[in-house]
């Protein structure tokens, strides 16, 4: 086995400069198992962060779906074959009823992608209203409408047909407290106003129903109903990306956009999806997808493919019979409260916020300016490494410590979270 340097070496020499490693002394890992990382010298990580590996590591019902149906078939989707069919069936039957349509495919970028020429097609315009901070692919079209990336270093800015909605962030937004769903709203009517103004027709409006990049952002009561009321009247297509929360994260429900209470007309899924698997979709109207079927063939080597459909099935079958979700749900809250007990104590908390277990913790360095820490933030999550606690950070400003474990995540590892954080904070220098 080729020892952490020597990948480093091999590293630096054959990938690309622009992928990142976490931690200030990266890790070599080498298994999982649940929710567990095991590195090259056999130390045990709980891993807190890894929202891919959706129902834990290895899981043996994934794992075994996989293997057996490898050895029997996997090819192109040009064959009629019943693993697609089932899988497009069973997904479906976790959505209302009109979202009923299957495009798979193999990331969560292809499938935004996809999603904006769907919508784009069927109102025959690119204009698009997004949300700052907002981060949903890293192919070309999608760094346009990523906030988070074209507005960072390297970046340089959207093109004239994106429309940026400040972050509907009630803590730290440009609106805050009681104010902030009317100040949001208003600032998305005047970006519908100046659309028609300049005889324009909007495209669509792309959303996360809780921000990921963003830092964990629960958006105000009653927004994404409004927004999308709004989005509708003027034309537009309601496009939920669900790639970084769906599958029964946020506990009380299956999908983001339910905590919310609206219907999409178009969502969009990858990420824990397949478990690690390449596996994503786009599920829209029939409405929307004969529009679609406009004589160019959307064709899709490997989306759909016969293994990726049976890897699906099985992330399903998982999270439904080990109450994936209600363990969501249970623990999530649990977390949460025991985050706010550690808020009162340390005021380098400035909020802890979440649903299920997909959870954020936005430091600041003074209560009164809400001053970003962001180096605190970096600093609490090499410790906790250190501690062999895996964690994140994310946000505009990078300070929002992110927890999104797997979902088989217990009470006693947000015990031993909780407990380890909390020795963290006590030996962390801020004013």
């Amino acid at each position: 086995m080729l020892d952490r340097n020597q990948i480093i070496q091999l590293r630096q020499k054959y990938l690309s400069p622009s992928l990142s490693l976490s931690y200030d002394t990266p890790l070599h890992i080498v298994r999982a198992k649940g929710q567990y990382l095991y590195d090259a010298n056999g130390k045990k990580y709980l891993d807190a962060v890894n929202n891919i590996q959706h129902v834990g590591h290895c899981h043996p019902m994934v794992v075994d779906a996989a293997r057996m149906q490898y050895g029997i078939l996997n090819t192109n989707t040009r064959y009629l074959d019943e693993n697609v069919v089932s899988y497009a069936k069973d997904l479906t039957s976790y959505l209302p009823d009109d979202l009923n349509v299957c495009f798979f495919t193999n990331s969560g970028s292809e499938s935004n992608d996809l999603a904006l020429r769907l919508a784009r097609n069927k109102t025959q315009s690119k204009d698009t209203i997004v949300l700052d901070g907002a981060y949903h692919g890293h192919v070309s079209s999608l760094i346009d409408i990523s906030p988070y990336k074209h507005n960072s270093k390297g970046g340089s800015g959207p093109p004239s047909y994106v429309h940026t909605l400040p972050m509907p962030d009630p803590f730290r937004g440009k609106y805050r407290g009681q104010k902030a769903l009317n100040g949001y709203i208003d600032e998305l009517k005047q970006i519908l106003l100046s659309i028609k103004k300049q005889g324009k027709q909007l495209s669509a409006f792309v959303v996360e129903p809780i921000m990921g990049c963003g830092g964990q952002v629960i958006l105000p009561d009653e927004f994404l109903k409004q927004s999308f009321e709004l989005v509708r009247n003027a034309g537009g297509i309601c496009i939920a990306d669900e790639v970084q929360i769906g599958f029964g994260r946020v506990g009380t429900d299956f999908w983001g956009f339910e905590t919310a209470h609206v219907e999409p007309d178009i969502v969009t899924m990858g990420k824990s999806m397949g478990n690690g698997h390449p596996l994503s979709v786009v599920v829209t109207t029939k409405d929307i997808a004969e529009k679609f079927n406009n004589g160019m063939e959307y064709f899709n080597s490997f989306g759909g493919n016969p293994v990726s459909c049976a890897v699906g099935k099985a992330v399903l079958r998982a999270v439904e019979e080990e109450n994936m979700q209600q363990n969501a749900n249970t623990i999530g809250k649990y977390l949460l409260q025991e985050l706010k007990e550690l808020q009162s104590d340390f005021s380098l908390i400035g909020e802890v916020r979440g649903k299920g277990l997909f959870i954020g913790i936005e430091l600041i360095k003074n209560s009164s300016n809400l001053s970003p820490a962001s180096k605190e933030a970096e600093e609490v999550v090499n410790k906790m490494k250190r501690k062999k606690i895996l964690l994140s950070t994310d946000g505009p400003d990078h300070n929002v410590i992110k927890i999104k474990p797997p979902m088989i995540f217990n009470r006693q590892n947000a015990d031993e979270l909780v407990l380890k954080l909390s020795e963290v904070l006590s030996n962390i220098d801020y004013e």
